[in-house]
């Protein structure tokens, strides 16, 4: 049986596209009011899912990777500092006036990194521990880069409980991350076979569930017409200028090899946008997360344009890790 859940776990880990693509359409046409326990039962989803991705973790492999810490470091730059004046300047060529849009598009760009980059890291035969010390280090200090971004950007317009908001991300990413990892060295890595069947197949399922509320809760706020179609080709640059922020940023790394830059274009590229959804539904009004919402619609497919065109690449650079 756990063979099976395992087989199942890895068919639809290639398909995530499928699995964002039908929980959105779900969830858009299901038109869901904003309330607390629907919040609660996302940021209890949310949880899990980021539990049972660290239980693949170990501190041992954090500290062999932060024996070069500057890599890190220098991802963590592009991630919370390049993307988001990226996306201040794409907000304001294109919504000068649009205030909620710009910054809908400001806390998409500085939300933490998305589990499911290691996935793709490991699909594109990535440095596997650098993505997760790049991920494992963002959950550490978003508790403390999220509010100082709102205080800087948004303090003077919205009055948000900072505290509440610390205590949200602790118990989405922060605490699940650390006790997963705990777990993972006090059992030697004996979990790790659970995290790949059970625990990855029920943490997909998770990622459906907490995308399809997300998607109910902002519903409303979707209208088809020129507006609608000009924000999604606007999120769609924006996603496409994450991916080549973290391109780019290799040209920087000395040891340029394979593994570091497939690591950088989807840990830079990615971003934890069901978090973000939630986040920005217990603070914002529904036209800031809306970015948010729509950038689920091509994280993934771009993601998997890039590994096809990732693997199909005439000279390949050595693999690292």
């Amino acid at each position: 049986m756990i063979q099976l859940m395992a087989k199942w776990n890895n068919w639809l880990g290639k398909r995530m596209f499928f699995v964002v693509l039908s929980a959105l359409l779900i969830g858009f046409n299901l038109n869901l009011p904003k309330s607390p326990g629907i919040t609660l039962l996302g940021m209890g989803l949310f949880s899990y899912m980021t539990f049972v991705t660290a239980l693949g973790t170990s501190f041992k492999e954090f500290l062999k990777v932060m024996h070069k810490p500057w890599i890190p470091v220098w991802m963590l730059f592009l991630i919370h500092a390049a993307v988001p004046v990226i996306a201040w300047m794409v907000g304001w060529i294109f919504y000068p006036h649009g205030h909620l849009i710009r910054l809908g598009f400001l806390i998409g760009a500085c939300i933490p990194v998305a589990v499911t980059s290691i996935i793709w890291t490991s699909l594109t035969e990535g440095s596997i521990p650098l993505s997760l010390v790049v991920v494992t280090l963002d959950t550490l200090v978003v508790p403390v880069v999220l509010p100082v971004f709102f205080f800087i950007t948004v303090g003077q317009v919205l009055t948000i409980d900072y505290g509440d908001l610390i205590l949200r991300l602790l118990l989405m990413v922060t605490i699940p991350s650390l006790a997963g990892m705990l777990i993972n060295d006090g059992t030697r890595g004996r979990w790790n076979g659970f995290a790949q069947s059970v625990g990855g197949l029920t943490a997909k399922v998770a990622l459906f569930l907490v995308i399809l509320l997300n998607a109910g809760m902002v519903a409303s706020e979707i209208h088809w017409n020129g507006a609608l179609i000009k924000l999604l080709l606007v999120v769609l640059l924006l996603v496409i200028c994450g991916y080549l922020t973290g391109f780019a940023g290799s040209f920087v790394v000395k040891d340029r090899q394979s593994g570091i830059i497939s690591a950088m274009i989807y840990n830079v590229g990615m971003r934890n946008t069901g978090f973000g959804a939630l986040l920005v539904i217990s603070y914002f009004p529904s036209a800031v997360a809306l970015p948010v919402i729509l950038a689920m619609l091509y994280q993934q497919p771009v993601a998997a344009i890039i590994a096809h065109l990732y693997q199909r690449r005439p000279a390949k650079i050595p693999a690292s890790g």
